[in-house]
């Protein structure tokens, strides 16, 4: 394969830095976006290193200024995005009742709006050339409900149904779109979960993660590196409109086209 560009939000850390290791490895030029600007530039430096290519983006997905920025940083490069892992996102919890108006409209801004923001920024190009993969890490949230989560799961569903709506559009046109649905995942977003749930129940932590594996449905939390393998995966072969659900005991094909 060329060498073609990516995308990928949220590879600060967890799973985002893990997809954006794999894809240098498997080719990629990385752009590592997220809105630490040193972390992502360490990670870039780290896949430089190893003899992957990656450059650092300052990209906050639920600030519509800084998308605008790094759209615009990107195409001033006179380059067109190949690729594009939409990863970034936050899993505030509330009671069923009690989320508020702030808080709502803060995950439908980051897990939502912000991907979809990237996807209509970068499309038109893409479906120009006639080659474009877009995969869309959600979570099993977006295929089914939580308790105290409710405002999570919404913005994940949104997620979801826009993916499979747009593999639909897109059917035909070179440009890809998939889903990556991870449960529970061995992650720094977990490990902020496993500290609420200590401070709430007075739990220890080991208890508190062994809840949580024993939620999926393997028994044990997803690894960063399932996830990434997924992705580059799905980038790989350009299969659109597939939803692959991993849980821990294997990665499930729920939906394709």
């Amino acid at each position: 394969m060329q060498t073609r560009s990516v995308l990928v939000t949220g590879a600060s850390r967890g799973i985002g830095a893990a997809i954006a290791r794999a894809l240098a490895r498997d080719g990629w030029f990385v752009f590592a976006a997220a809105r630490t600007e040193s972390a992502v530039d360490a990670l870039a430096r780290e896949i430089g290193s190893s003899g992957g290519r990656a450059e650092g983006v300052v990209l906050d997905v639920g600030d519509v200024t800084s998308i605008t920025h790094a759209i615009d940083r990107l195409k001033d490069r006179d380059l067109t995005l190949d690729g594009l892992v939409n990863n970034a996102g936050i899993s505030p919890s509330a009671p069923l009742v009690h989320a508020g108006e702030d808080l709502v409209a803060k995950l439908m801004r980051v897990n939502f709006d912000g991907p979809r923001r990237l996807i209509e920024a970068f499309l038109p190009e893409m479906k120009r050339q006639k080659f474009g993969r877009i995969v869309n890490v959600a979570s099993s949230a977006g295929l089914r409900g939580y308790k105290y989560v409710s405002a999570y799961c919404a913005s994940k569903h949104a997620l979801v149904g826009y993916s499979r709506a747009a593999a639909d559009e897109l059917e035909g046109s070179g440009v890809s779109v998939a889903c990556v649905c991870p449960h529970y995942v061995d992650s720094p977003m977990t490990e902020e979960t496993v500290q609420r749930l200590v401070g709430k129940t007075q739990r220890s932590e080991a208890d508190v993660r062994a809840f949580l594996a024993a939620q999926n449905p393997g028994g044990r939390l997803v690894t960063v590196d399932e996830v990434a393998a997924a992705v580059v995966d799905l980038m790989r072969d350009g299969r659109n409109g597939w939803l692959v659900e991993l849980d821990g005991a294997s990665s499930k094909v729920l939906e394709k086209r």
